[in-house]
């Protein structure tokens, strides 16, 4: 079909790159006559008809900010077949032929549905926790990660100076990532993580050996999904820790402080790519497609496959969820979780081999 018109939103938690993603899209569709609108918070903003159109010169100077131009929601009414009308009805009004909505597998989960009752959409990934099986990387990953490392860093001064262990619990529901990388970039005695079973005992046994050896401060980096949400782990193994050790600990929660920020390089380029790409597809015809990193390559991922991949990594599968796929691409689903799982098993053991 010829667009005329497409609409943008953000939907979901905020990431540091999603600036940059509206910046691109906006200009690529600019430049191939294709007007745009940028629909303020999220899926509620389609609802509500929260629209604004969008220049080249409204997104100038948005591309170094953190947060959203176009601000952000989580909004359960879209999920009922009511709001999924009243967002069809936006469209239709504003003549709105196609989306981009850049967030996480909720958001693409929202593209679906608006690409099945005739909106053709595609999904940006923008999540910190780098949480898209599908992708190599997601938006907002590596500036999370730098104020992480950041935060950690200045633990480890007074650590240091009071011979200190320091526990700190960062943002990472069901994947781990973000402690797992940054555990091992700040050189943690430990690291704790949704995907493997943390060792208390050999931690606790590594601290005893290194304070005998004369070290005064210790990093331990707990991923926020080990036992559950909210379920309290990280200052739970403080205190064993403190119990065990002898050593002086201190739990610290960096929530959301590593949702924003200034962008860096490399999120500010990955959302430049995939704003492009997005437009791309939608000028060729296509939707329903998720804008992945795939061996440095920005690529497209049917959304349905990319969102049943997730859950088989996650452990998530509903019955009936592989039905709609060939036992070609089953077995190719498969294979992806084995390589992931190995991955980071093979980044965890060499945490804990560094951490001796």
């Amino acid at each position: 079909m010829k667009f005329r018109k497409i609409g943008v939103l953000t939907s979901g938690g905020d990431a540091p790159g999603m600036n940059a993603s509206i910046r691109a899209i906006t200009r690529t569709a600019l430049q191939n006559g294709v007007e745009v609108v940028g629909i303020i918070g999220g899926y509620s903003g389609l609802i509500n008809e929260n629209i604004r159109p969008l220049t080249a010169r409204d997104v100038s100077n948005i591309i170094n900010l953190g947060g959203t131009l176009l601000k952000t929601d989580r909004c359960d009414e879209f999920k009922t077949e009511e709001g999924m009308a009243k967002a069809i009805e936006t469209c239709r009004k504003n003549h709105i032929d196609a989306i981009v909505a850049i967030g996480g597998d909720g958001t693409f989960r929202g593209a679906t549905d608006l690409t099945n009752r005739g909106i053709p959409s595609i999904g940006v990934s923008g999540t910190i926790d780098n949480d898209i099986s599908a992708t190599d990387y997601t938006v907002g990953f590596d500036t999370a990660m730098n104020t992480v490392i950041e935060m950690v860093d200045r633990l480890r001064d007074t650590g240091e100076s009071h011979a200190r262990c320091m526990v700190t619990e960062v943002m990472g529901r069901h994947c781990g990532e973000i402690a797992l990388l940054t555990g091992i970039a700040s050189g943690a005695v430990g690291i704790a993580i949704p995907e493997i079973e943390f060792d208390v005992d050999a931690c606790v046994q590594r601290m005893i050996e290194q304070k005998e050896n004369g070290k005064r401060n210790f990093q331990i980096i707990v991923s926020e999904g080990v036992g559950g949400i909210d379920s309290g782990f990280g200052d739970r193994l403080a205190k064993t820790i403190e119990e065990r050790t002898g050593v002086e600990t201190r739990f610290n929660v960096l929530g959301h402080v590593i949702r924003g920020g200034i962008p860096t390089l490399r999120d500010r380029l990955a959302a430049t790519r995939m704003g492009e790409k997005a437009v791309q597809l939608l000028l060729e015809g296509k939707s329903n497609l998720v804008v992945c990193e795939i061996d440095s390559e920005i690529v497209p991922v049917d959304i349905n496959y990319a969102l049943i991949l997730d859950r088989m990594y996650k452990n998530k599968l509903k019955d009936g969820d592989l039905d709609k796929f060939t036992a070609e691409q089953v077995a190719d689903m498969r294979a992806f979780c084995e390589r992931k799982n190995a991955y980071v098993r093979e980044l965890y053991d060499l945490a804990n081999a560094l951490s001796k």
